[in-house]
């Protein structure tokens, strides 16, 4: 049974930088878009990032732009979320996912595979 895992959340003050892994086991997604979503209390899950098969491709929630940046290592089934320059809003549940469709997506409905979230905590 395919799973994904996440793993590196925890409590960080405002202006640090936390590193988000997915590792996923069961099946191989080297040859799917995987992606990070969040959800905050009371919110909607939003997109965060989302990266092509190859990596090549990557795309970013306005919101994270230039203070995120996704990638993979497709040798390790892994995807990872590096971010920078936190703040209180990016206090969230994240989620990796994983979309069996070949375009990136940005909308969670379309991702087939979903880990249990990792919390993330921004003091200010």
């Amino acid at each position: 049974q395919a799973q994904l895992v996440e793993s590196g959340g925890g409590l960080v003050q405002a202006g640090g930088s936390l590193r988000l892994s997915c590792a996923a086991s069961g099946r191989t997604f080297n040859s799917h878009t995987m992606a990070w979503f969040r959800q905050a209390p009371g919110k909607e899950r939003e997109f965060v990032a989302a990266i092509s098969w190859s990596g090549e491709i990557t795309y970013y929630a306005d919101s994270v732009k230039g203070r995120f940046t996704i990638s993979r290592d497709n040798a390790k089934n892994s995807v990872y979320l590096q971010m920078n320059s936190l703040n209180a809003e990016d206090t969230a549940v994240y989620y990796c996912a994983a979309d069996l469709a070949a375009e990136i997506a940005t909308m969670y409905d379309e991702y087939d595979y979903w880990g249990q979230g990792t919390q993330v905590t921004v003091s200010s």
